[in-house]
């Protein structure tokens, strides 16, 4: 059995429990234990933010110099990493190399960004403002790494992608981080972490890493500190309430649920290119890393002349989904990441199954190809349908945390728009169609509610990245439901570990500050 441990004060350390069982969902069967029980986190909070002056003390290119390093350990390691994913995850091939890759591309990508902005170690807006009547008093808004420590709490879901997105925009800022994985998959996070530390190429108090509930965690934030949180909204809410984090009023960033839409436009002919685009990319919605990512398609708007057709040729895809142990190359659609997991999501179904029909799916599987389907954590790919838009209530209320999405139909556009907020905000929607000017009318209504609105139509059709899929480049969270944060986005992601002063002086002032800082061109 593995007896997972936490990394803190520079220490690798077990807790001093029994701990948590973790398992492997394929099988049901036990693979370890996790536990943080009488460690002392607090400690290991103030070493980091005590030791993070290192880190800040580096320039901009030395550290993406070390967020480059970090990948090339990870590289290294791969092959074992997606035997991990399998084992503790249920992760395909596929899904494994999404959450691996995903996040040593993101460590890569900030390397670069380090490596542009160069020796300095602050950022400056581009522009200056003139505040009096003659050009002698002026100001510029330039960043600089607030002396506190950055706690990350990630989600089950992506414990490679979640622990290195967070850790790359952190470290590029000047922050040092204390990361907890979520305890079902903590295994990738703290085999990852610790062939890191293993390397020997983290400043001293960089990284620090928590395997378990993480007790007194919260206790121990700070006023410079920064919370960045991704997973459920009664844990968000659960944090945003904490007594210690109200006090201190720590720098919080949450990212929860979201009931992501998908929309076929009506200028999308039935059986044309776009059409035949939202139906892989809703096969892929039942099928990836088993519907369990944050950013998946829930809802698929359709014109409701074109509801027939699209559900007809929908259901043909699901039927070829091929559901098993992940380990076979002929698998799609691998176990949730525990029988626990698999419960919740029964229990949504239950719920939208009330509004919507299933087509397909919404139980366990009579058998999947090499395990037995109770003992694993599997589930259905499940289509349902519901008979209008109207009168819906759970449908975009419940996010069922795996292979499941429900067809809505709807009339004209303005109907789509205002079915699709009835998500409350949400992370990702997309817009499946064949006209520019539809498109354009469809983002404008979404873009308030959505952090991250793809649009696709022939033009993109073949280079697109996905609706689920997460880029550097561009900022990932969103409003209302979705937790109103925001990470990533390129130089955009620093803003939350920085501290923003408007400098006001003399234009040569101005001139010498802007001389050694980088400038922050968004």
């Amino acid at each position: 059995m593995i007896r997972l441990e936490s990394y803190l004060s520079g220490v690798w350390q077990p807790g001093k429990g029994e701990g948590r069982a973790f398992v492997d969902p394929t099988t049901g069967a036990a693979l370890g234990t996790v536990d943080s029980s009488g460690l002392d986190i607090a400690g290991a909070v103030a070493h980091a933010r005590a030791r993070g002056t290192a880190l800040r003390a580096m320039s901009f290119a030395e550290r993406g110099a070390l967020l480059n390093a970090i990948a090339d350990v990870l590289v290294a390691n791969k092959a074992d990493y997606a035997d991990i994913a399998r084992r503790n995850s249920g992760n395909t091939a596929r899904d494994a190399a999404i959450d691996i890759d995903g996040g040593i591309g993101t460590l890569k990508y900030y390397a670069r960004l380090g490596r542009t902005l160069g020796a300095g170690r602050a950022l400056i807006e581009p522009g200056e403002d003139q505040l009096a009547k003659a050009e002698t008093f002026k100001a510029r808004h330039i960043w600089t790494a607030r002396p506190g420590v950055a706690i990350h709490i990630n989600a089950f879901n992506f414990p490679s992608w979640g622990l290195w997105e967070k850790v790359a925009v952190a470290f590029l800022a000047g922050s040092p981080v204390v990361a907890k994985p979520a305890s079902a998959t903590a295994w990738l996070s703290e085999r990852m972490v610790r062939d890191v530390v293993a390397a020997n190429i983290l400043p001293a108090g960089a990284l620090s890493l928590v395997c378990g509930a993480g007790e007194g965690l919260l206790d121990a934030v700070d006023r410079f500190d920064a919370i960045a949180f991704t997973g459920s909204a009664d844990t968000g809410a659960m944090i945003r309430g904490h007594a210690r984090v109200m006090e201190r009023a720590p720098r919080l960033n949450i990212e929860a649920d979201s009931i992501n839409v998908a929309v076929l436009g009506n200028s999308a002919a039935v059986g044309g290119d776009v059409f035949n685009l939202l139906l892989r990319e809703v096969t892929n919605a039942l099928s990836v890393k088993a519907g369990q990512l944050c950013t998946n398609i829930r809802r698929i708007l359709v014109p409701r002349d074109k509801m027939a057709g699209f559900v007809e040729a929908l259901v043909a895809k699901v039927d070829g989904i091929a559901v098993g142990d992940p380990a076979l190359a002929e698998t799609r659609l691998g176990p949730l990441c525990n029988d626990g997991q698999r419960k919740a999501a029964l229990a949504g179904l239950a719920r939208l199954t009330a509004e919507a029909r299933p087509a397909r799916g919404g139980d366990v599987p009579a058998s999947v190809n090499g395990a037995d389907a109770k003992k694993g954590a599997f589930l259905a790919p499940t289509l349902l349908v519901a008979p209008s838009g109207q009168n819906l209530s759970a449908v975009h209320d419940v996010e069922v945390f795996g292979p499941a999405a429900t067809v809505i139909p709807y009339g004209s556009d303005d109907e789509a728009v205002a079915l699709a907020l009835r998500g409350e905000g949400s992370l990702a929607a997309s817009l499946w169609v064949d006209e520019a000017a539809e498109a354009a009318r469809l983002a404008a209504g979404l873009a308030p509610l959505h952090g991250r609105v793809l649009c696709v139509d022939p033009v993109v059709g073949a280079s697109h990245t996905g609706h689920p899929i997460v880029m550097p480049q561009c900022i990932h969270g969103g409003p209302g439901r979705a937790g109103g944060g925001e990470e990533l986005g390129g130089l955009r992601g620093l803003r939350f570990y920085s501290q923003r002063t408007a400098l006001q002086g003399s234009p040569a002032m101005l001139e010498a500050v802007a001389g050694q800082a980088a400038v922050a061109a968004l």
